[in-house]
């Protein structure tokens, strides 16, 4: 198992379980503001050894496409979480870190900020969601495509530079869109369908991840040659990979507890 997929199902661990890890050495905390749920991460150790000692989730409405659409709601989500992981820690979380999306308006990543500040935190750093999902995957040739609930961030690392960055709308609310046209269903219902009946719902799917793909290939034609890295919840369907990779004809790189690739990227940007 590599480095990357260890620290996934350690993550994962910490999802799934009420009890938290052993919050010994500096504590970095992430917020991930999502479409569909905000997560948030809190690592403990030194920069070269960070464990996941709390992860929790919160299903949200509050945002749409990246942009925070009812802040009331989208604060009062990352408050509960962060007193939930105070509680679970015994310590006060007084500094985060939180993401955006690629190339949406200043206006708007700093909403993400002043969401985190109403939420409580005193300190928020700011960084890019597919930067933050390269903290976590250290790809070092190669494209990280973070497919959120909205859009489609897509990053390509050379020599572990950042030398491209863009994004695309499109992403796991479009792709819920077509499963519940296709078997009438409501939105939330779709998305439930996605995930406990994969196998029946990727036919279904395909349109919509090829729409996805092209959009990549839009955003990769100087970097034909490079593997994708894919990351975020959106894809977390058995199949999926492959059949970007086959409508691409591209290496596809698929991981583990994908959804959490960005959260812990994110936790490790804090200062």
């Amino acid at each position: 198992m590599s480095g990357v997929e260890d620290l996934l199902h350690r993550a994962a661990e910490r999802l799934d379980s009420a009890e938290p890890g052993d919050a010994v050495g500096p504590l970095q905390v992430g917020v991930d503001l999502g479409t569909a749920s905000c997560v948030l991460t809190v690592l403990a150790g030194p920069d070269d050894d960070l464990r996941p000692v709390w992860v929790g989730r919160e299903s949200s409405g509050a945002l749409r496409d990246g942009v925070v659409v009812d802040f009331a709601r989208a604060a009062a989500t990352i408050g509960r979480l962060k007193q939930a992981a105070e509680d679970a820690l015994g310590v006060t979380l007084e500094a985060t870190a939180t993401a955006y999306p690629p190339c949406v308006p200043l206006a708007d990543a700093r909403a993400c900020r002043f969401v985190c500040e109403a939420a409580g935190f005193d300190r928020v750093d700011l960084v890019d969601e597919v930067t933050a999902a390269q903290r976590t995957l250290q790809v070092v040739d190669g494209v990280v495509v973070d497919v959120g609930g909205g859009s489609t961030g897509v990053g390509v690392f050379r020599r572990g530079e950042l030398v491209a960055l863009d994004d695309r709308p499109g992403g796991g609310h479009h792709l819920d869109l077509v499963l519940a046209g296709a078997l009438g269903l409501s939105l939330s219902d779709a998305e439930a369908h996605k995930r406990t009946h994969p196998r029946q719902s990727l036919p279904i799917l395909v349109p919509g991840l090829q729409r996805i793909a092209e959009n990549v290939r839009a955003l990769t034609v100087e970097a034909a040659d490079l593997p994708l890295h894919l990351a975020g919840g959106a894809l977390m369907i058995d199949g999926a990979g492959a059949v970007l990779s086959t409508y691409l004809e591209r290496t596809v790189v698929t991981y583990p507890h994908a959804l959490l690739i960005t959260p812990l990227g994110i936790a490790r940007s804090a200062s």
